[in-house]
């Protein structure tokens, strides 16, 4: 069974926790919704005991493999994702939604019979809650106008437009950027530094100024 190990991101020893993974060609962040179609036995099983006992598990963008077939091998950093609803309109295949959490850093995962992971993770601290800054405002307007046409569903209330950590990730979701570039600003730590990016790539496209 293939053993994936990533080197601590810290001196001090993490607190780590276990957490079953969904390694996907896809980026989940904290706050956002997911769409996922399952019919792999061993997804199946991870999902039915995430709704018998309320349980989440960890969505990673895939960095060698594919969705389907043999493990993959994940980037270290993902979303804990929790369901919130489901259903099945073909034998075999289950639609679910999934809620992002918070963040986490695999340190270690290993491959069980069925070919799925089981990862030894440390939680990634939640950003501090910021308000977006002035040089930046113009984001906000767009961000509105986005969300109103993406819908409730897509984008389920609270919506935190004051909070800069969750007017970036809203728009790391809906802007049409490859999933690595995704992965990346998922991966910083600074929401100021992730709107600064957002914001420049916007800028660029003459969408804010």
């Amino acid at each position: 069974m293939p053993i994936f190990k990533f080197p601590p991101r810290r001196d001090e020893a993490p607190q780590a926790a276990e957490l079953r993974l969904f390694p996907l060609n896809a980026v989940l962040f904290p706050g956002g919704t997911l769409s996922l179609r399952v019919f792999e036995q061993r997804y199946m099983t991870l999902v039915k005991d995430c709704f018998k006992n309320e349980r989440t598990f960890g969505i990673c963008l895939i960095a060698e493999g594919a969705e389907v077939g043999a493990p993959a091998q994940p980037h270290p950093v993902g979303t804990e994702a929790r369901i919130v609803s489901w259903d099945m309109t073909q034998p075999g295949i289950l639609n679910i939604a999934v809620r992002g959490e918070g963040r986490f850093r695999i340190l270690s995962s290993e491959a069980d019979r069925e070919g799925l992971l089981h990862a030894r993770v440390e939680s990634v601290p939640a950003e501090e809650t910021l308000p977006v800054p002035e040089a930046l405002a113009t984001l906000v307007p767009l961000l509105r106008v986005m969300v109103a046409e993406s819908g409730e569903e897509r984008l389920p209330p609270p919506h935190r437009f004051e909070d800069a950590a969750w007017v970036g990730y809203r728009f790391c979701e809906l802007l049409p950027i490859p999933p690595i570039a995704r992965q990346k600003l998922l991966e910083l730590e600074d929401p100021i530094s992730r709107l600064e990016i957002v914001f420049k790539f916007l800028a660029q496209r003459n969408l804010v100024k």
